[in-house]
């Protein structure tokens, strides 16, 4: 039977949907086959049922590989002729039908409740809890706090988990959400003593309410003139009127805010995306009234002014728009996803997920999927939150990671660049960094006390500790003739300058590789951290994330052809990587032959090398030469080297060269659907971490988030 998590509330305007993602979350982390269910959903959306945003938000980020017919249950319309024509146990029966149907599939399942938003269902509160007992799903009611009264939040939330206990629902927890930052801990501290439940308190995030410029696009019918969608997943956070003149104008603007003015004042438009373009200050975008359009003269600069922000015009005049505009929140949906990035971050912060987990009593997956496997390195990450610096600080991408890193609450950064030109391209990209500037301990929003992850922006070239760098890369690397007056030049390059804050302990390690080479990245490791005591090689291992299973594979990335005495030290070192992220390992030595079968100098080498490895490492399970099937198949095994502990399960594979090693990764990553995780740099005695250029932005998370729990087992616990 699938264990079962019922979100419901007591009226609209909750935020339930932060709450949503979040328990997804924690599902997905513990097994791999996670439905969700909406049993009624609003049918006015063109494509409904599959129209509801936080059922197909859910579906695409967790990979829910259902038919999307499969989560709904009913429309309101259907349920209310089926009610009408049979009674509620009929429409109760069938909801629970459908339901059952998912639940069959799945090894847990989380229902999502009614809305409370044009309904007509009488008293929806006693029809969620009885749809919550007939699934035999636990509830996790979420009470809205948004401009209430802390006593009024405690009061409402008291009576919620009341109505929901005398109907016969098991209750997990309660939620307040969108409560008042500086009401969070009065509420808390109230509700903890009052109930005999755990009770999670959830403040605003201006982030999450903030409508994005493509919802009030579609909100307003506006046509697009200018803009991309970056530029159309901004949050619009106030709004601006045009309508006095360029200087008054200007001093009105306030970042993030969506300029609205008549198409005819070219010179509102152009003024405010100047004002963009220099940073003073970045807005969300342009929205054009009565139905005029700028000259294509105007458009032209304007593009070349601010590339990618959003111009778009309306034929409503400026008071209908606005009162179009005024009364729009931002929502979840699959083409939001930072607004999912800062929903999970808000909630990992204010929730006990370890408790609530434990509440769900979901059994944990003997399956590892990448899902669950990048789930475990945030988790970790997070756990011993350390601090990671990027060189690449202007770099797109990189900039988008660090705002997940930083709301997930994964980890401290620093990015190195020009402040001024970092924060100009975030603001261009709609990208919010929240700790800019914030002191130690200082949440975004003002909510004292609250742990949140930090960044700093640091330029090299200006920064205190370039003479301190200088003295000591001097130094370093004396031997090669460096001096200090040289030295102050080397060490504003951003890798060389990240490099000295992890050699200094500023930094507990280093990611770099979007834009810059391997070996600008791994050049100043070598002259600067160097090799860990016990490693004669620093060398490279990827995290093969297979459907059901993770595998290691070492070197892909590093050395082109490692003699056998640098090919076992890789193997030692790969096995205790893999041991390091929870992969048992059982080293496999590969070659074009498997045993005594074959021979040669490059057997012979791999030969040579499993020797060393069981010399050095008796503890370890190390079996070579094997070829790749009789690694990895258990049924190729048996015919190849029937009783090795190692063939048939191999967990680390080590390939000959760099050649063998680096395609096969790519194959099996474009072939098989594999999800890699790396290069992963071993052998370093402080945790410096390449990217592929091509890397996504999920794919450096990942790899700062490994970086960040590498560097915890260097690190001496702190008192």
């Amino acid at each position: 039977m699938a264990r079962s998590v019922y979100v419901t509330g007591i009226d609209r305007g909750d935020g339930r949907q932060a709450v949503e993602l979040g328990v997804m979350e924690l599902l997905t982390r513990q097994v791999d086959r996670v439905g969700v269910f909406r049993p009624l959903v609003h049918a006015h959306a063109p494509g409904a049922p599959g129209s509801d945003h936080v059922v197909e938000l859910l579906r695409g980020r967790y990979r829910i590989d259902l038919p999307s017919s499969e989560l709904y249950g009913l429309t309101y319309e259907e349920a209310a002729a089926l009610q009408a024509a049979q009674g509620q146990d009929e429409l109760v029966s069938t909801l629970v039908d459908r339901f059952r149907a998912l639940e069959r599939r799945c090894q847990a399942v989380l229902v999502l409740g009614t809305d409370f938003a044009d309904t007509n269902i009488p008293d929806e509160l006693a029809f969620n809890a009885r749809l919550a007992n007939e699934f035999g799903a636990a509830v996790l009611p979420v009470v809205g706090g948004h401009a209430e009264d802390p006593e009024a939040v405690v009061a409402e939330v008291r009576n919620a988990h009341r109505a929901y206990t005398d109907l016969g629902c098991e209750t997990l927890a309660m939620v307040a959400n969108r409560v008042a930052p500086g009401a969070k801990q009065r509420i808390q501290r109230k509700l903890t003593e009052k109930l005999p439940v755990p009770a999670y308190v959830i403040p605003e995030e201006p982030a999450l309410a903030a409508p994005t410029v493509a919802q009030l696009v579609e909100a307003t019918g506006a046509d697009v003139l200018l803009g991309d969608a970056a530029g159309l997943a901004r949050d619009v956070r106030g709004f601006v009127f045009g309508g006095a003149m360029l200087p008054t104008f200007l001093d009105a603007l306030t970042e993030g805010a969506l300029v609205v003015t008549p198409g005819d004042r070219a010179d509102l438009v152009i003024g405010s995306l100047a004002a963009h373009a220099a940073g003073a200050p970045p807005i969300a975008g342009v929205l054009l009234t009565l139905g005029q359009h700028p000259g294509p003269n105007v458009l032209a600069l304007a593009a070349r002014l601010a590339p990618g922000t959003p111009v778009a015009v309306v034929p409503e005049g400026s008071w209908p728009t606005a009162a179009t505009l005024t009364h729009l929140e931002g929502k979840l949906t699959a083409a939001s996803p930072r607004k999912a990035e800062i929903a999970l971050g808000l909630f990992e912060l204010h929730v006990d997920t370890a408790e609530l987990t434990n509440l769900i009593e979901v059994g944990r997956s003997e399956r590892v999927t990448p899902m669950m496997f990048e789930h475990e390195l945030l988790e970790r990450a997070r756990a011993s939150r350390r601090h990671v610096v990027l060189p690449e600080g202007t770099e797109e991408r990189v900039l988008r990671a660090a705002e997940i890193l930083l709301r997930r609450n994964i980890c401290d950064l620093t990015l190195l660049g020009e402040p001024d030109a970092v924060r100009r391209k975030a603001a261009s990209l709609g990208i919010d960094l929240p700790q800019v500037g914030a002191p130690p301990g200082q949440q975004a929003g003002g909510e004292p006390g609250a742990d949140r992850a930090q960044v700093r922006i640091v330029d090299p070239a200006t920064s205190p500790l370039r003479r301190q760098f200088a003295e000591l890369y001097a130094r370093l690397r004396a031997h090669k003739g460096m001096t200090v007056e040289l030295a102050l030049d080397v060490v504003t390059d951003v890798s060389y300058f990240g490099t000295l804050m992890v050699q200094e302990g500023i930094a507990d390690g280093m990611v770099s590789g979007a834009v810059h080479s391997t070996a600008a990245t791994i050049r100043p490791a070598f002259e600067v951290i160097k090799t860990s005591p016990g490693a004669s090689i620093v060398s490279s291992v990827f995290f093969m994330c297979l459907a059901d299973k993770v595998l290691v594979y070492g070197d892909c990335a590093v050395n082109p052809d490692p003699d056998a005495q640098q090919l076992a030290d890789i193997a030692i070192q790969a096995a205790a990587t893999a041991a390091q992220f929870g992969v048992e390992p059982r080293i496999a030595m590969l070659s074009y032959s498997t045993g005594t079968s074959g021979s040669g100098a490059d057997v012979d080498k791999v030969r040579k090398a499993t020797e060393l490895v069981r010399e050095l490492r008796p503890d370890i399970l190390v079996e070579g030469p094997i070829q790749y099937d009789a690694a990895v198949d258990a049924h190729v095994a048996a015919t190849k080297l029937p009783g090795s502990p190692v063939a048939g399960r191999a967990t680390v594979l080590i390939f000959p060269d760099l050649n063998t090693g680096n395609n096969t990764y790519k194959a099996v990553q474009r072939s098989a659907g594999a999800v890699a995780v790396g290069p992963v740099l071993q052998g370093l005695r402080k945790p410096v971490n390449d990217l592929s250029r091509g890397a996504l932005v999920q794919d450096i998370v990942n790899t700062v988030a490994i970086t960040a729990i590498q560097s915890q087992d260097r690190k001496e616990p702190q008192a």
